[in-house]
Formats: C-alpha cells, sequence, structure tokens
C-alpha cells in the first residue's frame, strides 16, 4: 500500500509531462480503485498484495519519466478491474481503460487480448464485463460464490480472448502463466530464463506434480504443508531446457512475495525441496522488511556449501535459513516409519549434507559483525534448532 502511494505522489509530480490520455486513464483506474475500497477494503487488499502487482510497482516506479512509464502506468487498470472483481463488482458505474500492450491483465484472474489498445468495463452486482474497444473480444467475470476463494472456476466467466489462471489442485495457489509482470524483463538467475509461455506451460504436468508434492508434504509434515499453502499465492513456470542432471532453477524476488519462479521439476520430491526452500525465502524476507537483520553496507564475501560464488552476509544467512528448513525437513522424512523407501533414501543422503551445510554457514553468521542485534538473537536460535537436529541424529546413531 505504501507503494501505491508512492505511485500516486510520482504520477502527481509528473502531472505536466503526462499526456492528457494517460493522465485521464491513470484517474479513472484509480476512481475504480477508490469506489472498491470503499465497499470492500479487504478486495483492494488482495489484488494489491498479489506478487506480480508488486513486480509492476517495482517496474512502474523505477520507470523513467516518459512513454515508458506511461506504459508501465496504464497496468493500474487491471490492478482496479481485479480489485472490482473480488469485491463482488458492486462498485457501480463504467469505464474505459487504455491498454497500449494489447493485453488486459487482471493479476491473480487472467488476460483479456485487447488489440484496440482499449477496454470498456461495465458493472453491476456480481458480474463485470470487460469489452475490448474493438468489440470483438470480451468477457464477463462473477464475483465468487460462498466458499470459493478468488480465482477458483467459478469465479472467472468465459469470453472470446480471454485466458483464466488455473489453480493449482487443492489450493488457492495460481499456476501463473500469464501475467506480463510474473518475471522480471532481466530473466532469473545467470543466464536469464524466461517465463513459460501460456499455452506451452506444461498445466496439467504442473497439477500432477503439484499433488502428488502436497502428499509428500502432508504425509511428512502437516503443518509445513499448510504454511506453503498459505504463504504462496503463485507458482510461475519458468522456461527449459534445464542443466543436464541439474536441479530446477527456482527463485522469489523481494518485489512479489508469495510466489516462488521455478522450471518444472522432474518429479514430486523436487519440487517439494523447492517449495520448502523458496517458501523459507520468502518468510525471511517479509521478517527483515520488519526488523532489519544486517546492518546496511557491503561486506566481505563467503563461500558457503550451496553455492560456487561467493556471497554477502545477507545471502549467507538467507541461504543457511532455507538449508535448515530443509534440514529440518528431511529429518521428519527419514524419521517417518511408513514414508516410502526412495523418499526415506533420499532424507539419508540429504539430511548430512544439509546439516553440516548449514553449520559452516552458521559459523560465519556468528563471526560477523554486519548483523543488527535482532539477527544476532535470530542466528543464536537458528543456531540452537541446528544442535537439537544435530543431537537428535546422534541419538538415534
Amino acid at each position: 500500500m505504501l507503494l501505491v502511494k508512492s505511485l500516486l505522489v510520482k504520477v502527481e509530480r509528473q502531472s505536466a509531462a503526462l499526456a492528457p490520455m494517460v493522465r485521464r486513464s491513470f484517474e479513472q483506474g484509480w476512481a475504480l480503485l477508490e469506489r472498491t475500497e470503499r465497499v470492500d477494503a479487504a478486495a483492494v487488499r488482495d489484488a494489491v498484495d498479489y506478487p506480480t502487482t508488486g513486480a509492476w510497482l517495482a517496474e512502474v516506479l523505477a520507470a523513467p519519466e516518459g512513454p515508458v512509464f506511461d506504459w508501465h502506468l496504464a497496468h493500474l487498470g487491471g490492478v482496479a478491474a481485479a480489485a472490482a472483481v473480488r469485491a463482488g463488482c458492486g462498485v457501480g458505474g463504467s469505464g474505459t481503460l487504455t491498454v497500449p500492450s494489447g493485453v488486459l491483465a487482471l493479476p491473480g484472474l487472467g488476460v483479456l487480448r485487447c488489440p484496440s489498445g482499449s477496454a470498456s468495463l461495465d458493472g453491476d452486482a456480481g458480474r463485470l464485463r470487460i469489452t475490448d474497444g474493438a468489440g470483438d473480444n470480451s468477457v464477463v467475470l462473477s464475483c465468487p460464490g460462498a466458499g470459493e476463494g478468488v480465482g477458483s472456476p467459478g469465479l472467472i466467466g468465459a469470453g472470446m480472448g480471454w485466458s483464466g489462471l488455473r489453480m493449482l489442485p487443492g489450493s488457492s495457489v495460481a499456476l501463473d502463466d500469464l501475467d506480463p509482470y510474473r518475471v522480471p524483463p532481466r530473466g532469473i538467475g545467470p543466464s536469464g530464463l524466461s517465463a513459460a509461455e501460456h499455452p506451452h506451460s506444461a498445466r496439467e504436468l504442473w497439477a500432477e506434480r503439484w499433488r502428488e508434492a502436497n502428499e509428500l508434504l502432508s504425509a511428512t509434515d502437516a503443518g509445513r504443508a499448510a504454511e506453503i499453502r498459505t504463504v504462496l499465492q503463485a507458482v510461475v513456470p519458468l522456461a527449459a531446457p534445464r542443466q543436464l542432471n541439474g536441479a530446477p532453477v527456482s527463485a522469489t524476488l523481494r518485489s512479489a512475495p508469495g510466489a516462488v519462479l521455478i522450471q518444472l521439476p522432474a518429479d514430486a520430491r523436487e519440487l517439494t525441496e523447492s517449495l520448502v526452500h523458496e517458501t523459507h525465502h520468502t518468510k525471511l524476507a517479509a521478517l527483515d522488511e520488519l526488523m532489519p537483520l544486517c546492518r546496511p553496507g557491503e561486506g566481505a564475501l563467503h563461500r558457503v556449501g550451496w553455492r560456487p560464488d561467493p556471497r554477502p552476509v545477507p545471502a549467507v544467512l538467507q541461504g543457511a535459513y532455507a538449508h535448515l528448513a530443509l534440514t529440518d525437513f528431511s529429518w521428519r522424512a527419514l524419521n517417518r516409519p511408513d514414508g516410502p523407501v526412495v523418499w526415506r533414501r533420499w532424507a539419508a543422503e540429504q539430511f548430512e549434507t544439509y546439516r553440516n551445510q548449514v553449520g559452516e554457514a552458521l559459523l560465519i553468521l556468528r563471526e560477523s559483525d554486519e548483523l543488527t542485534n535482532v539477527g544476532r538473537e535470530f542466528v543464536r536460535q537458528m543456531s540452537r534448532h541446528h544442535a537439537d537436529l544435530g543431537m537428535a541424529a546422534r541419538s538415534l546413531a
């Protein structure tokens, strides 16, 4: 919400430089957002909190004055329309949105192709019709029924030119292969991996992997499985190819909390590891926003067991926290007597590897002067849990 306020301030400061059509489109989108908030403030928060909205805000706030800024600014209309749908569309009135990209994206819901470069909105209680300016493509979106989550099949209507997001089985987590802001322009990782494009994103395979991974998670650690389903809002498929015999590339973005960006895993075990790992990156980033764990500035680089390149202290902390979660999770899998043999074999192999890697990183962190007081206490608690896992392993040896 602070970033949304920052965007309003930036628009006001650049008002004289904005073309009248750009300014008018922004004002219409903002007015729709305000009307929706008066009806249902939680619906606006849901739209703003969806991960790709954060990624868009990072892009538009960093954009220089001129055509690039105007291009990104137009996306506010899609955010406002998504909020209106979530609110049940009872916001009244109609309006026109500028769509310079030709695709109107509603975060967390889907996209409508608008080749004319504009879209009209017409809403009444329970429904919102969005129509391309040329009149060829349109969709009617209905508000969720009782007991249905945002993005559930009952929410999305059908229409020419409309593509809706699919929810992963048994969850309210979207498989987001549509939003234009789901992957940053530079891509992900050293090779700059791009997003897998719908309809080539293997939706059925993703659903199968997700279902199997959730079965493994729930049987091994029900609390962690529930946590992952709560923290995550979106899984963003990344394009292939994968490295030969390598793990799938996965990432989280501080600007888009609640999303995991990942290549299609080979099996449920790979997806399970990635979900545990990336969820803890999101959790620690959120904590660090509230209570900084490291002092600002550039410090020394350190070698860690899970990366070939030396890492600064904040990255060492992030990696150690995620790998401590994997250490804990592999311990639980190892001590699940009714678990699949392959699953327990993986846990037996990985537990000591993860535990040793985390132990080396914790030594770096305990000796560092780059942590805040809160950061040092956090590392002490991590060390305590790491030691407890070690003692539990020795007691069973």
